[in-house]
């Protein structure tokens, strides 16, 4: 979704891309309210939204696994499939969705004029408390610490977001995952990541309460994590006006 007619949108100029998608598994009914919150914050009048849409194009995919959802299935589409194992080789007549996504990120990848920066796919987690992130193993040392960057970012905007838990890896049982595979198609400019968060608590630092997570705490982590974006852009001297906080978590 595209969500001003900014600079970054004009005839001839570059567009730095984030793209996220979400709820490809639709038991994980988290990720859409994490995916809300980001799309909530995005289109509003905060101060930071509008720096956000003024420098980067914003491409949502809010829910990968309609027919799943819509069908009450917890981790496959109507026929039968783990979307999430299927990123390589997507059928458009057995994974329309995955194909779709793709295709327009492959379009994307290959445009001169876009820098696709971050793909960032949202689930949820069953055992782990907290929100945290996977990323990717690369050979090239610099490429892999600069890929911890935007997580600290986040952890020090989210409480209950838990760099500790982030992990990077490349196991085999992930390699048709979203972030695995376009992490591998990507140029070493581009950051793929899984966020994902406690179906039940989280942790605050320095305490052992084990705090619910609700309807808004997960729309306010999709708010932490775009603000973020000004913080690793370093876009905060563009923010006009006095910063309002973000809601308290109820």
């Amino acid at each position: 979704l595209p969500l001003s007619a900014a600079a970054n949108l004009h005839p001839g100029a570059e567009q730095k891309v984030v793209f996220i998608t979400a709820r490809v598994h639709p038991g994980e009914t988290p990720s859409s309210f994490v995916c809300q919150g980001i799309i909530d914050f995005l289109v509003s009048h905060h101060p930071i939204a509008k720096v956000l849409r003024d420098h980067l194009v914003f491409k949502i995919a809010p829910m990968l696994n309609p027919d799943g959802v819509y069908l009450g299935n917890y981790r496959c589409s109507l026929m039968g499939f783990d979307l999430n194992r299927h990123w390589a080789n997507p059928s458009p007549w057995a994974h329309p969705t995955l194909h779709g996504v793709k295709e327009l990120i492959i379009d994307m990848y290959n445009n001169p004029k876009i820098n696709l920066e971050f793909y960032i796919d949202i689930h949820a987690h069953s055992t782990m408390m907290n929100g945290f992130m996977y990323g990717n193993i690369f050979e090239d040392e610099e490429r892999f610490q600069r890929q911890a960057v935007f997580p600290k970012l986040l952890c020090q905007n989210a409480e209950d977001f838990s760099y500790s838990s982030t992990s990077f890896n490349r196991d085999a049982v992930k390699a048709g995952t979203g972030r695995r595979f376009l992490g591998g198609l990507l140029n070493d400019t581009s950051y793929c990541y899984t966020l994902e968060v406690s179906f039940y608590s989280y942790i605050l630092g320095g305490t052992a309460a084990a705090v619910p997570y609700t309807e808004e705490a997960y729309m306010k982590l999709g708010r932490n994590v775009a603000r973020t974006f000004l913080d690793y852009y370093r876009l905060n001297s563009l923010v006009e006006g006095p910063l309002a906080p973000t809601p308290k978590t109820r």
